[in-house]
């Protein structure tokens, strides 16, 4: 028997088994940030670049990515998500984009990291799509907010205002 979750007693890596976990409603909240270089935060306020406004692209490739975490996160179950939801939002104190994603399900394991994949793949897409302006942006800050069910309950992070 191994006292890890996701080594045999031999050391092989494997999934942890939660068939005997009580399925609960789940929910993660994740966000990150994008600071901008002046242009990059210019033309997006005034309504986007190039490639258009790089928000709502970035918000369905959150989406996308965190429907896809178990494809990137080793060892990470497959969940049937409820929901997804991003939503980036031009912060202008700082010249940043906030980005926030939440997840929900129904199952026997948290989404947490389905709302961290999906704060970070936005946060590369909203690069992707300025990069031709300005590649110094900075994504950082990536981190769970909140998150409810399973045995281990509500948590909230103890600083969530500071980061509005």
């Amino acid at each position: 028997m191994s006292k890890w979750t996701h080594f045999d007693g031999e050391g092989h890596p494997i999934m942890a088994d939660v068939g005997g976990k009580a399925e609960t409603c789940r929910r993660a909240v994740a966000r990150g940030r994008v600071t901008l270089p002046d242009a990059i935060y210019d033309a997006v306020k005034k309504g986007g670049i190039a490639k258009g406004n790089p928000m709502p692209i970035a918000e369905i490739a959150g989406i996308m990515g965190a429907k896809r975490t178990s494809d990137l996160i080793p060892l990470c179950h497959i969940i049937k998500l409820d929901s997804v939801k991003v939503r980036c939002k031009l912060r202008d104190g700082d010249k940043s984009v906030i980005i926030e994603c939440e997840a929900s399900a129904r199952g026997v394991t948290g989404v947490e990291m389905e709302a961290l994949t999906g704060v970070s793949v936005a946060a590369l897409v909203f690069y992707d799509m300025c990069k031709g302006i300005d590649k110094g942006m900075i994504i950082k800050d990536i981190r769970l907010m909140e998150k409810s069910g399973g045995k281990s309950g509500i948590w909230r992070a103890a600083d969530m205002e500071a980061f509005e």
